[in-house]
């Protein structure tokens, strides 16, 4: 994964919180509390680790790009998120200092350390050694939490949220923008309007 975008991306995803104080009172400005410091500087490039430290020890790593290769596989279109990295951006993102990402990191971790544990109850062998079907095999039970136990709640509630981040994590590479057919901010020298078919699912003639 392109590191400078994805924690541009993330930073910037993070920041938008913030934005909420900014109509805030003089009374309210001049108060003291103890916070994270300053947003960094987003159109500056930042090295992996630089702003803050990470997360994820060498066992939740290859946990991770596990999950993320099984959530969003390689096809003829683009490679998997595993290959584009998007586990070191999940990375980045629980490492980030600020309350929402905080919470997804206590999400994240204990996710992942179920996801290990019940490999090797299951299997005798970590998720990310496990075969693609014996992954499945566990995933399958928590992909829907309608649908999961309630011994799996908690582990549902992880495998959402580490598919969020996935897939906000791959549609936001180059690959990913591809295979979506997105081509924003891409200059044209005219524009002959919707087709036909797209006005026509949304009723004007």
């Amino acid at each position: 994964m392109d590191r400078r975008h994805s924690l541009q991306w993330m930073l910037a995803a993070a920041a938008l919180p913030g934005l909420a104080s900014a109509g805030a009172t003089p009374a309210l400005k001049k108060k003291a509390t103890r916070g994270y410091g300053t947003d960094p500087t987003l159109v500056k490039s930042y090295r992996s680790g630089e702003l803050w430290p990470l997360t994820f020890n060498t066992a939740q790593r290859r946990c991770a790009a596990a999950l993320c290769g099984l959530i969003i596989p390689a096809d003829e279109h683009s490679p998997s998120a595993a290959t584009l990295e998007v586990h070191l951006f999940i990375d980045e993102w629980i490492s980030a200092p600020y309350p929402d990402q905080a919470k997804d990191k206590t999400v994240i971790l204990q996710g992942l350390a179920w996801l290990d544990a019940e490999s090797q109850r299951r299997f005798g062998r970590r998720f990310d050694q496990a075969s693609e079907a014996e992954q499945r095999a566990i995933c399958d039970e928590i992909c829907w939490a309608e649908k999961a136990a309630p011994e799996r709640a908690e582990a549902a509630t992880f495998f959402a949220r580490f598919r969020d981040l996935t897939a906000g994590g791959f549609y936001t590479t180059p690959a990913g923008t591809k295979d979506l057919g997105f081509v924003g901010n891409t200059p044209s020298a005219e524009f002959a309007g919707p087709p036909a078919t797209v006005l026509k699912i949304v009723g004007v003639s």
